[in-house]
């Protein structure tokens, strides 16, 4: 007769279970007190590093990179997703030629993931949204010196100007010169590399216009 395994005591059993369960509850509402606190708002330490941050706005926790606050402006009622990167310049304590460097409106929500690195001029309008992993950013690499890796290379800054109530699709990426109209829609995966008139849907590689709102 063969022997059979130990049947496990089913009081420890369960006490086990219950064990887990609470430890499981208890690192979640660790983690939901962590994110609540942890959270840049305009009357904490590191808010008070921005050039400013109106009411009721905040950068959720945790984010990825934030330096030279001194040059970024937000409005209020700004949300900024978790795990966000927002910087002005290269390297911290970089002196900046221009101030603001980055604007940001009233009422904007920017997702998840995202970034914005400016170096001389973004300025985004009021009541604008994006989907997740949208990156943003007025200079970009050079290539043209085969004697020079490209990460060492820098393209002149150009300006980015993205208007009033408009709407960046997932993933949509936003290069230097770029100009972006009142009430636009940025399709998800698109490249937005020139001017993109009011009212409009664009989208593709580099985005262009597919619709005019009427």
């Amino acid at each position: 007769m063969l022997d059979r395994p130990p049947v496990p005591d089913s009081f420890a059993l369960r006490a086990r279970i219950g064990m887990r369960r609470a430890l499981g509850e208890l690192l979640i509402r660790g983690w939901e007190a962590t994110v609540e606190l942890a959270a840049i708002g305009p009357d904490t330490r590191r808010g008070h590093r921005f050039g400013r941050f109106g009411r009721n706005s905040v950068i959720c926790f945790p984010w990825n990179t934030i330096f030279n606050e001194q040059y970024i402006s937000i409005g209020e009622r700004t949300m900024f997703g978790p795990q966000i990167t927002l910087s002005a310049g290269m390297v911290p304590g970089q002196q900046m030629v221009s101030d603001p460097v980055i604007s940001i409106g009233d009422r904007c929500l920017i997702g998840k993931g995202s970034g914005i690195v400016g170096h001389l001029s973004i300025t985004i309008g009021n009541d604008v949204w994006t989907g997740h992993h949208v990156y943003i950013t007025d200079q970009n690499h050079g290539y043209a010196d085969l004697d020079l890796p490209i990460s060492l290379q820098v393209m002149p800054e150009r300006p980015v100007s993205i208007g009033d109530g408009s709407w960046l699709g997932h993933g949509s990426v936003v290069l230097p010169g770029a100009t972006i109209g009142r009430h636009v829609v940025i399709g998800a995966n698109s490249v937005v590399t020139g001017h993109i008139p009011d009212n409009s849907v664009a989208a593709g590689v580099p985005a262009r216009v597919i619709k005019q709102i009427s």
